[in-house]
Formats: structure tokens, C-alpha cells, sequence
């Protein structure tokens, strides 16, 4: 679970930024940025904040007590 709701706040925010970049200003481009460059950083430190924050909110990582299969 905790995977599916990662990829749709991470795509939400990708989608967002390039909206904001062409319809607002096109410094909004940084935050296009700044999130390629957490999801780069997450890979080699396999730490992420919003996984962090996803955790302590209550979402449940794939593979636990209740998971079918």
C-alpha cells in the first residue's frame, strides 16, 4: 500500500509542478526539480521523507500481516 500511495503523490506533484511552470511562472520548474532529484537521492540511500511521513501517518507497508498472497 504504502508503494501504490508514494507513486501517486510523487506523480500528483510532477503533474502539478509542470502545470504551475507553464501556467504560473516557469521558476515553478525547480520544484520538477527538486522532486528528481529526491526520487535520485532515495535511490542510493534508500531513505526517503515521504515514505517517512507515510509511515507515521498510518499506511502499511506492502508484505505485512494482511497482505494476500
Amino acid at each position: 500500500m504504502l508503494n501504490t500511495y508514494f507513486r501517486v503523490i510523487v506523480g500528483t506533484m510532477v503533474l502539478l509542478s509542470v502545470a504551475l511552470t507553464y501556467y504560473v511562472n516557469q521558476n515553478w520548474i525547480w520544484f520538477t526539480v527538486f522532486i528528481g532529484v529526491n526520487l535520485i537521492q532515495s535511490a542510493f540511500t534508500k531513505w526517503c521523507l515521504l515514505e517517512t511521513i507515510l509511515i507515521k501517518v498510518g499506511v502499511k507497508k506492502e508484505g505485512g500481516n494482511c497482505s494476500i498472497n
